[in-house]
Order: structure tokens, then sequence, then C-alpha cells
């Protein structure tokens, strides 16, 4: 494949940073100012281009817009993060336990 279809692959890659922070903001329908927040507070580390510039993924347009979403609903930024890191915790062990579910369905003994 050329360079040029190698980096045009990256664009599916969740986790690349292809958004500017006008683009990211738009997309997310929010200020710039509320991008720059999640970041001066810890609570979203977006990537930085090699002149400093913000750069976000999609995963971290996704986290911003669940952060979104629980101060719109009046949480402060502390247990968004908080209410965020659990779902997260929730998503991953009721993941492990279908894993785990699948693997005692191939083996009724569970050895």
């Amino acid at each position: 494949m050329s360079d040029a279809g190698d980096r045009l692959r990256r664009l599916d890659d969740p986790d690349f940073p292809a958004l500017t922070m006008s683009q990211a903001a738009e997309l997310l329908g929010v200020q710039a100012a509320f991008l720059r927040s999640l970041d001066s507070s810890g609570a979203l580390q977006p990537h930085r281009s090699t002149g400093g510039h913000r750069r976000y993924s999609r995963t971290q347009l996704g986290l911003a817009a669940r952060l979104r979403g629980l101060l719109d609903d009046g949480h402060s930024l502390a247990s968004a993060e908080t209410i965020v890191g659990l779902q997260d915790q929730l998503a991953a062990a009721r993941a492990d336990l279908d894993r785990l579910r699948n693997s005692l369905r191939g083996n009724p003994r569970g050895v």
C-alpha cells in the first residue's frame, strides 16, 4: 500500500488524534473553551501537535461528550469524572463476566 494509503488507514483508529480543537468543538456542539477547561482540569488530555496545538481522537470526543452530558445534568466535573470511571469499570467487569460465561459454556466443568 502507498504511504498515503497507510496514513489514511490511521483515520480508522479511534485513538488517532485527527481533529483540531475547532473541529472537535463543532462536532460536540460546544465552545472551544469547554475543551480547554477539560484539558486544564486534567479530565481530558488531548494530544499535542509538534506546534503545540491540541488534537483530539474519536475516543477523546466520546469521553468529552459523556462528561458534557453529566455536566448538563448538574454534576460537578469531579463527580462526572467519577461516574464515567465507574461506568467504564462496570462495562469492563460485565465484559469479563461474559467471557467467563462463554468459556464455561464451552467447558461445563469450568476447568
